[in-house]
């Protein structure tokens, strides 16, 4: 064991660890056990290598102009600046994760967070001079490795760089379920289906017709995510604890982003204002409601999908693919399962939006307390959303059938396909027909037949997909059929 201490005393940490004594007081004081997402971590390690980056610049234009003031601002040489480096990019590679131990769920606006990081930078860095975890006398965790740093700019600036990461990979993700529909509505474009308003049976329709409706609020979704990463690039690293720069050397608050932006390729700018990026925290509250959109349009699919795959036996209009037994004690059973996970991860994303929501409007003046609980909501989210297009696609769409017989024979055996008939007929003379076909169960030629209120061959060739489709009718549609 070794001792470390702070302002409130000494406490006893085993001697191999990478973590210290505030660290320690963290997860004493927070007894829950809600991890903390490993992807922050990571960027947090990034944004810290940035900062050490920047620091080696400020050095090395100091010995060519001011080299007097390079040990009254305690900036550590290039060995110390180069183990700090090297362990942050250690970091930001996922290294050492289990030495962190403040978990998700937090008090103190992220100083937690930034202080564990700073403990396990600082004795790794510790290690590669050849010294023991806490020898702080050599490299400290807050002297040394949050140079010029403060949590309020470094902890929220890495969940920027965390959330644009993640965004990434949920454009990729949607466009391959864009993509999965998309074939779906090329593969089933003229099967005809019955069409509903309301839970009732409506009028004619297609499968390509419905599969268009999801590929469009896809393509919908696409376009806002992608635009996400321009409504959150604006950081306040540099701008130090309420975004004023106060102890912190200009040079490094105009380098310290750019150096960000080449380390990790992505579109980050320092806001024009930080006291403002530093204060409020709308613009989480901005995108998270584009992913509450996309779980919407999500959720409004699969339910879909799930209630046309509901009937029994083979009367199904669709078929989803099975995946798992559906039940212990009736054989046979399989349930969508599918479905229900998207639809249980959209009510989980939408809980996010509101307690985001909720705890931005928490901001106190300077500052906002509990960026780490909006940041947990807001990885959280991202992931799901990630996810649930992984398994949907995967899982569902690939393997999903249409029962086109199904669907065109309950098609014309449905009253609402007299509604084709109404601009040659009108509506009371298709509603005779709509009116036996309900009493009968027989199907429109059948009771047409009967009724003989159509030439065969008309009703025949009105009831052709090309014209059930067409987008509207002209005069000379129907002269056609007259």
């Amino acid at each position: 064991m070794r001792t470390e201490k702070d302002i409130i005393g000494e406490v006893s940490i085993p001697a191999e660890a990478l973590f210290g004594v505030h660290s320690y007081r963290a997860r004493e004081n927070f007894s829950n056990q809600v991890p903390f997402p490993v992807e922050w971590y990571r960027a947090t390690g990034t944004v810290k290598l940035a900062c050490y980056r920047t620091v080696k610049k400020l050095r090395h234009a100091l010995v060519k102009e001011h080299p007097d003031m390079i040990a009254h601002l305690r900036i550590p040489d290039d060995k110390i600046l180069g183990v700090l480096e090297t362990a942050a990019s250690e970091v930001s590679s996922g290294s050492y994760f289990e030495h962190f131990i403040v978990p998700a769920v937090q008090g103190g606006a992220g100083t937690s967070i930034n202080l564990n990081i700073n403990e396990i930078i600082t004795n790794v860095a510790l290690r590669g001079v050849g010294r023991e975890p806490g020898e702080y006398d050599h490299i400290d965790p807050i002297e040394t490795a949050n140079i010029f740093q403060s949590t309020n700019d470094v902890i929220p600036t890495a969940l920027t760089v965390a959330t644009m990461q993640l965004l990434n990979e949920l454009e990729e993700a949607i466009n391959r379920t864009r993509f999965a529909v998309e074939q779906l509505e090329t593969q089933y474009r003229n099967a005809l289906r019955l069409g509903f308003t309301q839970m009732q049976e409506a009028v004619p329709s297609t499968f390509g017709h419905l599969f268009s409706t999801y590929s469009e609020a896809l393509s919908r979704d696409w376009w806002r995510v992608s635009k996400g990463f321009e409504r959150i690039k604006m950081v306040n690293l540099g701008g130090g604890a309420t975004g004023t720069g106060i102890s912190i050397p200009r040079f490094y608050i105009m380098e310290v982003v750019p150096m960000l932006k080449k380390l990790t390729s992505l579109p980050v700018t320092q806001h024009e204002n930080l006291p403002d990026a530093t204060s409020n925290l709308d613009k989480w509250v901005e995108v998270h409601a584009i992913l509450k959109a996309h779980a919407v349009n999500l959720e409004k699919m699969v339910s879909d999908l799930r209630l046309l795959a509901s009937s029994g036996g083979n009367s199904r209009e669709i078929v989803l693919p099975a995946r798992q037994v559906g039940s212990s004690i009736m054989p046979g059973k399989i349930n969508p399962v599918i479905p229900e996970y998207v639809i249980t991860s959209a009510h989980r994303i939408y809980a996010n939006d509101q307690k985001i929501t909720a705890l931005c409007a928490q901001g106190c003046l300077e500052l906002n307390a509990y960026l780490p609980e909006i940041g947990l909501a807001m990885i959280e989210s991202l992931k799901l959303m990630i996810s649930m297009n992984q398994t949907l696609r995967d899982k569902m769409l690939h393997g999903l059938e249409v029962n086109t017989g199904v669907a065109a024979r309950r098609l014309f055996t449905s009253p609402a396909v007299t509604t084709a008939l109404s601009p040659l007929i009108g509506y009371n003379r298709a509603a005779d027909i709509a009116k036996r076909m309900q009493k009968s169960g027989e199907d429109i030629f059948t009771a047409n037949e009967a009724l003989k209120v159509l030439d065969g061959a008309k009703l025949k060739q009105l009831m052709e997909p090309d014209n059930l489709l067409k987008k509207g009718f002209t005069m000379d549609d129907i002269r056609d059929v007259l």
